[in-house]
């Protein structure tokens, strides 16, 4: 008998470990950034540390590491760092590349909203008021940021109704000849129809900034004077205007739950962690005044709460300014390393505390208990979310539970503007960052709902087929749902089974007689045609999903509708660019007006010059060149 050989292949960890073993040789003892990669180039971990070489050396201790990361040991293929000049910038760009490539062993913080703010746009003689998201621009004050459009708009609605600022657009302030329906309701002082002075506006706007700085006692003091002022001098109507102002600053001091005595600008972040997840609420304080507060969810694994709240706190900060002041529910590791990394990111000193009695305590076990009731209600639906997909997979005959629902539908009118677009669905609800939507490219008939399905089907496989070939990464469909009937439904097998796809269960929900909801056909290969019981929980679960497919087509349709019509004649005309376009809409008003518009007008309007009015001119009037 043969002595069995022993086998030269390394165990798959073994494998990691010399990948790891072999970038030390290179590595320097300088702070910096590593990344651990798998075989296709995706990052699996994203680690900073103040000498590389010696933090990396750890991860060849198989022994001594957690089972998260023994498990990305095992993957590791390649390994990358950046050196840095301090660990503190190390944390920075840590928190920055973990937000951007998602590794998949981080806690990463998955939020892709941007925060609202207020912005005053000082580059005009009346400023305006409004609400913004984006960059920042010049001649523009920024407050913020808050948690949530609700939160900036009961501000602004505070700000119109106490300090009478605009909110209308530019071009409409240079239009109108009469006052507005705000300033009959007492939310706008109307200076388009010098119903104000500027100099008195200057003064709102003053008052206004005092208010979002914190500074709303001393506003109180004035407002107060003047109404005595006026009642004095008999000016009734303005000493009941002041009052009614009074009134609405007292009311907003009033809605806050919880305020700040003594702190301007300060943010609370709890966390609270069950069953393996973890929530972590955020309550944003500026000028003393509460902007909300604003719930994430993570999956907190082998991590306790000192580790993931480090980790959340540098990519929270990633992409907001932090303020000089934040109060944590527990200290992080290396809390005076994160502290110093915010201060560099802010130019000023950064605060971590963990208060334990007082004021300050009370707001951080305020936002503790709202992190508790946010996660234990995720954890309740997300119970009932898994019964009903499991209730799925037997009414569809699916061989396990779907993780995973994409629905599709599309939108168009007469051919025109026509976009598909694809939802999806977990055990978590609506997955809003898988939501697609595909501008359809090529030619539509009317009524060709077909060739759209083609189109966005081999748009969204033949990414798939490319990119997760193996469907390792959970974004590939466990069922996917159409909207149509038995055509449909055979169109959709038949394209996939083009792309070699054979294997993701179709579902076609054709609308009942009259469409009424309740009655849906649903048609499935190999299966006769049936509909489910009126009161079916899972009936009501698969309109939903058709619903949300069919409420993102439609305003996914919408927007590039608008889009489309607003595209100003302005766009044609060769070297035209949308600085000179603007200035042309703000002096004339309207695309129309620059057509219509005299030579002499064109080379009297602002920026414009003679040669760029002439060739404006000559397009609109060929004959004349």
């Amino acid at each position: 008998m043969d002595e069995a050989q022993p086998s030269t292949e390394a165990p798959p960890v073994m494998e990691g470990v010399r990948v790891i073993e072999t970038a030390l040789a290179t590595l320097p003892f300088a702070p910096g950034v590593y990344r651990m990669l798998d075989a296709r180039g995706d990052a699996l971990y994203v680690g900073k540390a103040r000498a590389l070489k010696k933090r990396v050396a750890a991860y060849t201790q198989i022994g001594r590491l957690p089972e998260r990361l023994r498990r990305m040991v095992h993957e590791t293929r390649s390994l990358e760092v950046i050196t840095t000049a301090s660990e503190a910038e190390a944390l920075l760009l840590e928190a920055n590349l973990i937000k951007k490539l998602r590794p998949r062993y981080n806690i990463v913080l998955r939020d892709d909203k941007s925060y609202p703010w207020l912005v005053l746009t000082e580059d005009h003689p009346y400023p305006q008021i409004g609400k913004h998201r984006g960059e920042r621009r010049k001649g523009a004050s920024y407050w913020g940021p808050f948690a949530s459009a609700w939160a900036v708009n009961q501000t602004l609605t505070a700000l119109q109704r106490v300090f009478l600022l605009r909110s209308c657009r530019d071009t409409v302030f240079d239009s109108r000849d009469r006052p507005c329906l705000l300033y009959q309701i007492r939310r706008c002082s109307a200076p388009c129809v010098d119903r104000i002075s500027k100099e008195d506006y200057a003064e709102l706007v003053h008052q206004a900034k005092q208010f979002l700085s914190g500074e709303t006692p001393s506003i109180q003091k004035e407002l107060a004077k003047e109404m005595e002022q006026a009642a004095e001098a008999l000016e009734f109507e303005r000493a009941a205007a002041l009052r009614d102002r009074i009134r609405g600053l007292t009311h907003v001091q009033g809605r806050d739950r919880i305020n700040l005595e003594g702190v301007g600008d300060a943010d609370v972040v709890a966390l609270h962690q069950l069953a393996g997840q973890t929530c972590v609420q955020v309550f944003f304080f500026r000028g003393g005044r509460n902007n909300g507060n604003r719930p994430f969810f993570l999956s907190k694994g082998e991590q306790g709460p000192e580790e993931v709240m480090g980790a959340f706190l540098g990519q929270l900060y990633d992409d907001l300014p932090p303020p000089p002041l934040v109060l944590l529910s527990h200290a992080p590791e290396e809390m005076p390393l994160i502290a110093e990394a915010l201060s560099i990111k802010a130019g000023r000193r950064v605060e971590l505390h963990r208060p334990q009695r007082g004021d300050k305590r009370s707001a951080v076990e305020h936002a503790e208990t709202n992190a508790r009731e946010a996660l234990e209600r995720k954890l309740a639906e997300g119970t009932a979310q898994e019964a009903l997909l499991q209730a799925v997979a037997r009414v569809f005959d699916l061989s396990s539970t779907p993780e995973r629902i994409e629905i599709y539908d599309n939108s168009h009118i007469q051919g025109t503007n026509a976009y598909g677009v694809m939802v999806a669905a977990g055990s978590s609800g609506f997955l809003k960052q898988a939501y697609r939507k595909f501008s359809i490219r090529g030619p539509v008939k009317p009524g060709d709902d077909f060739g759209m399905m083609r189109e966005v089907f081999e748009r969204r496989f033949g990414r798939a087929l490319k990119e997760d070939p193996e469907r390792e990464s959970g974004t590939w469909p466990d069922l996917v749902l159409i909207d149509g009937g038995l055509g449909q439904l055979n169109a959709a097998r038949e394209i996939l089974a083009e792309m070699g796809v054979h294997d993701v269960p179709l579902v076609a929900i054709a609308k009942g007689p009259d469409r009424d909801a309740g009655r849906e056909w649903f048609h499935q290969t190999g299966k006769e045609a049936f509909q489910l019981p009126p009161r079916d929980p899972v009936l009501y679960y698969l309109q939903r999903l058709r619903d949300e497919a069919h409420r993102f087509a439609i305003t996914t349709h919408r927007a590039g509708r608008s889009k489309s019509l607003v595209k100003s004649e302005l766009d044609e005309i060769p070297g035209v660019g949308s600085a000179l376009k603007r200035r042309l809409l703000n002096h004339f008003g309207s695309a129309r007006g620059v057509r219509n518009a005299a030579l002499t007008d064109l080379e009297n309007a602002p920026g414009i010059g003679p040669a760029v009015a002439k060739k404006i001119f000559e397009h609109f009037h060929p004959a004349s060149g």
